[in-house]
């Protein structure tokens, strides 16, 4: 079982910065991926990064690259989402979720999920 708990949503104004944190706990994550999806109303689910455990390899959408940054506390079993440069089409609930699959963009194959934090971005 793995427990995840996201924090450091809010509002924020256009071209303004956001830290997003995601604690883990539960066992060891050292061979899987840790992702962060974020879901708009009347939106699908859609991946935003992701972070191997092991090697700190990441992965990115087309749409945050040189934005965002994800990256990864060992000692603390916490991942981070460094949010920069937010337009309002960022507003979105944003997840954290653990997936034994790397590379994988896709929901269902992450099989553990936070509570997601409110992330609004306005103009």
């Amino acid at each position: 079982q793995v427990q995840l708990v996201e924090s450091g949503g809010g509002l924020v104004q256009a071209g303004g910065s956001l830290r997003l944190s995601c604690a883990a706990s539960g066992r060891t994550f050292r061979n899987l991926a840790m992702g962060w999806f974020r879901q708009a109303p009347e939106k699908e689910r859609e991946f935003v990064a992701a972070i191997r455990w092991s090697g700190g390899f990441t992965n990115y959408a087309d749409f945050v690259k040189g934005r965002f940054t994800i990256s990864r506390d060992n000692a603390k079993n916490t991942v981070y989402l460094q949010m920069n440069s937010l337009n309002p089409e960022d507003t979105a609930v944003y997840y954290c979720a653990v997936s034994p699959v790397w590379g994988s963009y896709i929901p269902m194959d992450y099989a553990y999920w936070g509570q997601g934090t409110q992330v609004t971005v306005s103009s």
